[in-house]
């Protein structure tokens, strides 16, 4: 005969949610890209799949970061031989740490130039805004707690 489980004691009220760390957070991120979260651009060169999640979410990502953690953008012209294949997005935080969650992405040789930094578009990027939001709402999503305003 086995024991029935116990109920366990309710968490206090005032009880502090579990933290995030930054490996649930870029998990979190991973979780949520799909292809309906991938830019149209890149997924015209070559479509989303789970062999390269990172593909297309580069700018997205960049901008979910930067609503968390503040800091700097960064955005560098991506190229394979002579091709122009448009631009990568990645993160400065405010400890001066370059953060690429999507630098993965590359694996056909592309090469990412030096970075630039730009200032934060008011909002999503314009053609970016659903799968932006969709991203956002997944992360938070994940971790269980609403992300911080964008464009903060």
């Amino acid at each position: 005969m086995t024991t029935p489980p116990q109920p366990t004691p309710a968490q206090p009220a005032d009880a502090r949610p579990a933290p995030w760390t930054l490996t649930r957070f870029e998990s979190a991120i991973r979780a949520a890209w799909a292809a309906d979260t991938c830019s149209p651009d890149d997924a015209e060169r070559t479509p989303w799949g789970i062999d390269n999640p990172a593909l297309g979410h580069c700018d997205i990502t960049a901008l979910v970061v930067h609503d968390v953690f503040g800091g700097e953008l960064l955005v560098g012209t991506v190229r394979s031989g002579d091709d122009d294949h448009g631009f990568h997005w990645w993160n400065r935080l405010p400890s001066g740490v370059e953060l690429d969650l999507t630098y993965e992405q590359f694996i056909r040789g592309q090469v990412v130039g030096p970075a630039r930094t730009v200032v934060r578009p008011a909002g999503p990027l314009r053609r970016r805004a659903e799968e932006y939001h969709r991203l956002r709402a997944r992360v938070a999503e994940h971790l269980g707690a609403e992300l911080p305003p964008a464009g903060n």
